[in-house]
């Protein structure tokens, strides 16, 4: 099978930078592309306050539920409090590996409140810094958010507690031969150069791009094989090479 792509936003929330996005949302419209966005629900990143907060963030987001866009719960404050690397292993730090199961379950429920209360629905999860432990897993599972965008595979999987982990490998647009990439980016900071990039690279990509409804029809039944395990060890060597390759520079 042919490579698929998947598209993520992250850091969604009322003080991000609305102009940059004004123009990323026109791309996405005018290519038909259906993205997943993940949304903050109760922001206290100051590094996320990049602009004046728009008052009317959740019609924004229903909007963009209300098109068929897939809206994703990222964490709840988006505050960093351990610096536990988690499951998947990218970042030391989280706002929620490392905490007891009751804590976690606590911010998780306030943040499905939230969505809830702005009418809302939480489809996916995603972490900040992709960092989650096995108590975050058990609380998803609890609070029937059923759907993790994280990890590192070559096609989404179901675990052994039914959770269907769609994994989040790319940052940038990249040719692969077969299998199904998540790009994900973080728009806040973005030049013009980087809007004309991801136009382009939509162009080129366009026909490969595709949405999470239909990779969750495709992938829902499928196990986590071995070719995934063995991926997953040479992108984690080559994610650390590159990380002290820049440490040292």
């Amino acid at each position: 099978m042919d490579a698929q792509y998947l598209i993520r936003f992250d850091d969604l929330c009322p003080t991000m930078n609305w102009q940059v996005w004004a123009e990323i949302e026109t791309i996405l419209l005018e290519s038909r592309v259906s993205p997943i966005l993940a949304v903050v629900p109760d922001n206290r990143d100051t590094s996320l306050m990049v602009g004046p907060p728009r008052g009317d963030f959740w019609g924004e987001v229903r909007r963009w539920q209300q098109r068929g866009w897939t809206i994703g719960l990222h964490g709840y404050q988006h505050t960093y409090v351990t610096e536990e690397a988690g499951v998947v292993g990218i970042w030391p730090r989280s706002e929620f590996a490392g905490l007891s199961e009751k804590e976690q379950e606590a911010k998780l429920r306030n943040a499905l409140e939230i969505f809830q209360r702005e009418g809302v629905r939480a489809e996916v999860w995603m972490a900040p810094s992709h960092s989650f432990d096995q108590a975050t897993i058990s609380v998803l599972h609890k609070i029937n958010l059923g759907i993790i965008s994280d990890g590192f595979a070559l096609a989404p999987h179901s675990d052994s507690s039914g959770l269907l982990w769609v994994p989040q490998q790319l940052w940038k647009f990249r040719r692969r031969p077969f299998g199904v990439w998540t790009v994900c980016y973080h728009h806040n900071s973005w030049t013009r150069a980087d809007i004309s990039r991801f136009r382009n690279d939509l162009l080129k990509y366009r026909s490969a791009v595709t949405d999470l409804h239909s990779i969750v029809e495709a992938y829902r039944d499928r196990r986590h094989q071995i070719p995934d395990s063995l991926y997953a060890t040479a992108h984690k060597a080559a994610l650390s090479m590159r990380r002290q390759i820049r440490f040292n520079l």
